[in-house]
């Protein structure tokens, strides 16, 4: 850590989650309001007239920092308003990751989300009750609390409660396993997501992590999901590279090569 003291480091932690707090709401309120997002991003009406559109609506609301940037964003020229949505979001998730590395918690915090993503993915009931924006929001909020409660840090609560109050019509497994991987960059690593039909061993981990990190030439952490039909072997994924050694894909491919 550089020389600060622990009550310096928890006041700029408190600054980086009162930042991202303020821009997932202004985000909740930019998504909702189609009419205030087409003006805040409207080539036609000139950057000043937007910046002080911005200004107008969120100065005494928020934080100047905040009000600021937002003004930023809305003065600069989209190409569509998803893409002002976008950037929004982007900066809302790395205030809040900045948090956890002043806390020095991305190592949890990468370990929760993907967790919470496994949930997910075993769950599809669980995963449409926290995305669907039909119902109340507070509804789903009191679901992923009673699920999460007092067992992550304060940052992936946050991180979570963003992703399941603005969906934004995304699934909700693809958002966490995103911002999963968002925290592994800031940790200067990518992610492995390893398949496989039983558990591995810490060692077995280890040394797999150890070889990926070889071959990809950077450092690299293991995601573990298991999968009994794959019968053995492992199916690694590291962004959109794929590794197939199962034995189901090979007794695939061996029936493929049977002749007819």
């Amino acid at each position: 850590w550089p020389n600060w003291s622990v009550s310096e480091r928890s006041v700029d932690a408190d600054q980086s989650r009162v930042l991202g707090d303020e821009l997932f709401t202004v985000l909740d309120l930019v998504q909702r309001e189609r009419v205030l997002r087409r003006h805040l991003t409207d080539p036609g009406t000139p950057a000043a007239a937007r910046d002080r559109l911005a200004h107008g609506l969120l100065d005494g609301k928020v934080g100047g920092p905040v009000a600021d940037t937002v003004a930023g964003l809305a003065a600069a020229r989209w190409s569509t308003s998803v893409d002002f949505l976008e950037a929004l979001e982007t900066l809302a998730l790395r205030a809040v990751l900045a948090r956890a590395e002043r806390l020095a918690d991305l190592e949890d915090v990468e370990d929760e989300l993907f967790r919470f993503g496994r949930i997910l993915e075993a769950q599809p009931r669980l995963r449409e009750l926290l995305a669907d924006e039909n119902t109340p929001v507070d509804g789903r909020v009191a679901l992923l609390d009673g699920l999460i409660e007092a067992k992550v840090t304060p940052v992936t609560r946050q991180l979570l409660d963003s992703a399941v109050r603005v969906p934004r019509g995304r699934s909700l497994e693809l958002v966490v396993a995103r911002l999963a991987e968002m925290v592994a960059a800031m940790r200067g690593r990518s992610v492995a997501r390893v398949t496989a039909a039983a558990p591995l061993s810490d060692e077995q981990e280890r040394r797999l992590a150890q070889s990926l990190s070889t071959i990809f030439g950077r450092s690299v952490s293991v995601q573990v999901e298991l999968d009994p039909d794959l019968l053995g072997g492992l199916v690694i994924r590291v962004g959109d590279e794929v590794i197939d050694g199962s034995v189901a894909a090979r007794l695939a491919k061996a029936r493929q090569e049977l002749p007819g």
